[in-house]
């Protein structure tokens, strides 16, 4: 059974079953970048959710490229990535930031009956999530978790460096998904995500993942 981490903020609720550390087998495909001779490889990938008192969860995700005899593939560490969740929702004073200004003020929500307020008409909750790689890609996204599943993809505020354009590295639209299955007290954590170079162009699959938690 499920239980919401002491400390939470109110806030979070919805983004609960995320928090902890996971760790699992995944494959990343080249197929974007190489339409005619793609190939997937095999990736172990950590991931871990963590919160303080602040309103949003820090992301955080090491990956590596797994052997492969076939190929004579070496384990190779691959970029990690950073970044931010949380509800989205206008901003207050009570927020603190941007940088270190901080907020003043009680916050908005400081019950449940508060959250409820913001509750989409679909019966979930608008999130974002601001997701920073090392090679300077800034990916800014925006969706909604409802029963223990995120969908959301990449809007303006998005930034894909020159430099990976130019080497045919970048692309210009993203979605992802996470969801959560319990089955025999193991719950897993499944991820998918497919880019394109626009989002009038077709969805190419990039690296879909099978977690549980470890902690």
């Amino acid at each position: 059974m499920f239980v919401i981490p002491e400390g939470l903020p109110i806030e979070l609720t919805p983004l609960a079953f995320l928090v902890g550390t996971w760790e699992g087998i995944g494959v990343v495909s080249d197929k974007y970048l190489d339409p005619e001779n793609h190939r997937e490889q095999k990736l172990q990938q950590r991931i871990t959710f963590s919160f303080s008192e602040a309103n949003y969860l820090t992301y955080h995700a090491t990956t590596r490229l797994l052997p492969d005899q076939t190929t004579g593939t070496t384990e190779i560490e691959l970029p990690a990535e950073l970044g931010f969740w949380r509800l989205a929702k206008p901003a207050e004073t009570a927020d603190h930031g941007p940088a270190v200004l901080p907020g003043f003020g009680e916050r908005k929500i400081i019950s449940a009956e508060d959250l409820e307020q913001y509750r989409n008409e679909r019966g979930g909750f608008d999130i974002e999530a601001s997701i920073i790689h090392p090679g300077g890609a800034y990916e800014f996204y925006a969706g909604q978790v409802k029963s223990g599943r995120i969908d959301m993809r990449t809007v303006a505020g998005s930034h894909m460096p020159a430099h990976l354009i130019e080497a045919g590295k970048g692309w210009g639209y993203a979605e992802r998904m996470y969801g959560t299955v319990t089955k025999d007290a193991v719950t897993k954590l499944f991820w998918i995500m497919e880019v394109s170079a626009s989002v009038r162009e077709p969805q190419v699959p990039l690296v879909s993942v099978e977690l549980v938690r470890i902690a």
